[in-house]
């Protein structure tokens, strides 16, 4: 088959990447990308690091509101499809990326598949809540990570194309783990013992947003006392230097520019705790089997807080404290995320679909 992946965001790049290599086995693989995440520290360098193709099309649609950021890329990515011709368009997670690629291949029309299928937050409040009911409503092809997300599925009736895979995350980070702990030397150039520090990412738009929010989870951040490393995202930086909140930054918080995925899962396997809003990471920790602090009142991941190795805290100060300080599993994970090998299965139902 002719199959065309639209990536747009960091964690779409990390999933496509194991995908990718078994998709091209058999198939003509074009992967295009949007070009919602356009720095070079959220992009660029994960596509070297993951040994990523290039990708045959770059949209170069960059940032913009949410319906305007939408619009234009279902505008590119539709004059794409039809110029291409393909036989499936192949979709991941739930960024406005995910969303533009599933509406402009339903509209042509052209059979879709959804990678990351029947996550729900329950928060109708969230884009990315949005972004993926619809992407699932319109996908001929629904690739869930878990069984939570294929009952979500069918209690919305969505029963057809549905396969149980498990989550290819859990793939690339089992690739790029041993990597990382091989080729990256973060740790000694900012200094850092393994366990003795925290690592946190918020990039948000219900915390970057809001100076509310953002001013209380920096507070907290202060108030913890242990080395806090917060590599800042172009949107959390933009915020933290509109509210004045770069400057004066309590000692242990280091702030530092985004870094690459190899160094990421370093920062991650060796950190006491990890505090962070992103899905991604919230399931990267439980994978990794650190701790997680999520700063948000909802989550996709429901099963990782289930289990007992992530809780929510939002963005309240006192809640945050005191969850670093108290929050500890006290019990062996589940292999609830697959074996490792998502991308295999995910191949072999690609091969049989006409």
């Amino acid at each position: 088959m002719k199959i065309v992946s639209v990536v747009g965001a960091r964690p779409q790049f990390i999933k496509s990447a194991p995908l990718s290599r078994q998709i091209r086995k058999k198939h003509e693989e074009i992967l295009v990308h949007t070009g919602q995440h356009y720095d070079p520290a959220l992009s660029e360098i994960f596509f070297r690091e993951l040994r990523i193709p290039e990708p045959d099309y770059n949209l170069g649609i960059g940032s913009g509101g949410q319906g305007e950021q939408t619009g234009k890329m279902i505008i590119a990515l539709e004059s794409v499809f039809l110029d291409l011709s393909p036989d499936l368009v192949l979709v991941y997670g739930d960024t406005n990326s995910t969303l533009a690629g599933g509406i402009a291949a339903a509209k042509i029309p052209v059979p879709l598949a959804h990678v990351e299928a029947g996550l729900r937050s329950f928060d109708p409040g969230m884009p990315e809540e949005i972004n993926r009911i619809v992407t699932d409503r319109v996908s001929s092809l629904l690739f869930c990570p878990t069984r939570t997300a294929m009952e979500n599925l069918a209690r919305e009736g969505i029963t057809g194309g549905v396969h149980l895979v498990g989550d290819v995350m859990a793939d690339a980070l089992s690739y790029n783990l041993s990597l990382a702990e091989r080729d990256s030397t973060i740790l000694e150039s900012l200094g850092l013992r393994p366990g003795n520090y925290l690592i946190a990412t918020v990039h948000r738009k219900s915390n970057t947003d809001v100076r509310e929010n953002l001013a209380g989870i920096v507070k907290a951040f202060g108030q913890l006392g242990e080395t806090v490393v917060f590599p800042a995202h172009p949107r959390t930086m933009k915020y933290l230097k509109l509210y004045g909140l770069d400057h004066g930054l309590p000692e242990n918080i280091r702030l530092i520019d985004p870094v690459g995925y190899l160094d990421m899962i370093k920062l991650m396997a060796h950190a006491r705790k990890i505090l962070t809003d992103s899905g991604g990471v919230q399931k990267e920790a439980y994978l990794l089997k650190v701790p997680c602090i999520t700063l948000r009142d909802t989550t996709e991941w429901v099963e990782t807080v289930e289990d007992g190795w992530n809780v929510l805290v939002g963005a309240d100060v006192d809640r945050i404290t005191e969850m670093v300080n108290t929050f500890t599993p006290d019990h062996p994970q589940t292999e609830m995320f697959g074996a490792g090998n998502a991308s295999e299965r995910i191949a072999a139902v690609l091969d049989t679909f006409r």
